[in-house]
């Protein structure tokens, strides 16, 4: 496993012959607060690693024992004008729509607290793994905001639109259990395997064809919302972009040869 580091507060660790590359918060003092430092950092890394042709699979984790993520980071806010604010606006939704916008799958392993900004990063990965000790909300109305890291459009399309409503009107905290049963989270695990099993399924995710993969991440993203013909349009044109690739060709012949196949990726 190598490791390199984005600025202070961003880990990427690659395992299985980087195929997954785990994109590792790493504020503990803060409890992964996201500040501007931050916010560009998690741009960085995603920016590299969405660039990398070996990367099949993306894992957001977090280093911290008792939180992934628990927002933005108030305190610097506190000390903002309001044309800081303004200028900050651009960064840190920078970040969010890095992670939305990785061409690979993307995972989140969630434990403890992922509140507000923390939740958005995990809405915005296409899959999330949580293990019994989360809690996740959207609280930003009770501090005179909105979500405005995607949380407004994610959730609903995740949940339907009259229960991220409540969820978002309320500022409600949800624990574990209850994520599980709403859908706010896909999978539920015991305590402290969060990450364990997220890289594990990752690890099945990235064994399959990383040209697949990405078309695929692509019609299922750019066809959400759309109506049915337009959104089997966008299928076609994806299912063109792979149907004559190495990959589909060596998928084919692997089938055939009762064999594992070895994917060229491209």
């Amino acid at each position: 496993m190598s490791e390199e580091r984005f600025g202070e507060f961003v880990l990427v660790r690659r395992h299985g012959e980087g195929r997954v590359a785990e994109l590792a918060l790493d504020r503990p003092k803060a409890m992964n607060a996201v500040s501007t430092e931050m916010a560009r950092s998690v741009t960085g890394a995603c920016a590299a690693l969405g660039a990398d042709r070996d990367v099949r699979v993306v894992v957001l984790t977090s280093t911290h024992e008792r939180a992934f993520c628990v927002g933005a980071d108030l305190k610097e806010r506190n000390s903002f004008s309001d044309a800081d604010l303004v200028r900050q606006r651009p960064v840190t939704r920078g970040a969010y729509t890095a992670v939305l916008e990785l061409p690979v799958p993307t995972v989140a392993a969630v434990h403890g607290f992922a509140l507000g900004g923390g939740f958005e990063l995990a809405l915005s990965c296409d899959l999330i793994v949580a293990d019994s000790t989360a809690v996740v909300g959207l609280p930003e109305v009770s501090v005179g905001v909105i979500p405005g890291g995607g949380g407004t459009q994610l959730l609903p399309r995740r949940v339907g639109a009259a229960r991220a409503a409540e969820l978002i009107f309320t500022a409600r905290r949800v624990e574990a259990a209850e994520a599980r049963e709403l859908g706010l989270v896909d999978e539920l695990v015991e305590e402290g395997r969060d990450t364990e099993e997220a890289l594990a399924l990752a690890a099945r995710v990235a064994a399959n064809s990383p040209v697949g993969l990405r078309a695929a991440k692509r019609a299922l993203r750019l066809g959400h919302g759309l109506d049915l013909r337009a959104g089997l349009e966008v299928e076609d044109a994806a299912w063109r972009s792979v149907a004559f690739s190495g990959d589909r060709a060596e998928g084919v012949a692997a089938f055939n040869e009762k064999r594992k196949p070895q994917w060229p990726g491209e």
